[in-house]
């Protein structure tokens, strides 16, 4: 009997606003899942904010709902990703 998916999982899998490459959280390098959310939130037509504010809030949404069953080193490299995502878009922490 196949497991049920969470909630948290079809909407990271079948997003509305971003189409996102399959596997794209587990990526080793955070500039990787940088470049890659940068690309679907600026590809996609359906996003109801800028490509920034949206890439950024899939990837915040993901580390939020994996929660405490996220491995340290991939919580890291997710962290890591936040920044290499303001640096990619050109943003400072305090001019998001």
């Amino acid at each position: 009997m196949d497991k049920p998916e969470h909630w948290s999982q079809k909407v990271t899998d079948s997003s509305d606003a971003l189409d996102l490459e399959r596997g794209v959280f587990a990526l080793e390098d955070p500039r990787e899942i940088a470049r890659s959310l940068k690309k679907s939130a600026e590809q996609s037509k359906r996003r109801k904010s800028d490509p920034y504010r949206s890439a950024m809030s899939m990837l915040t949404f993901y580390i939020n709902r994996a929660g405490k069953q996220l491995p340290p080193e991939q919580r890291d490299r997710l962290e890591a990703a936040k920044d290499e995502l303001r640096v990619l878009f050109g943003k400072s922490r305090r001019n998001q």
